[in-house]
């Protein structure tokens, strides 16, 4: 999938890339950026751990509550 948002980049593409983000950012800002990028990721996965743990417990649970109420 993510070949296909990013098609057929080749090394002078990546290059080019690189060097407009250079230019836009500068080098002192870059590390900041990947930081925030790294810290956002590892937010989103732990979110995404505690939904599928909830939702694995809440399977779990459901076929016991309505063995209790009956």
């Amino acid at each position: 999938m993510s070949l296909l948002i990013l098609g057929n980049l080749g090394p002078t593409e990546i290059i080019l890339i690189v060097a407009i983000v250079l230019i836009f950012f500068g080098g002192k800002k870059i590390p900041e950026l990947m930081r925030g990028l790294g810290n956002g990721i590892r937010e989103f996965n732990e979110a995404k751990n505690n939904v599928k743990t909830e939702i694995e417990k809440g399977i779990k649970e459901k076929p016991a509550d309505s063995n209790e109420k009956k």
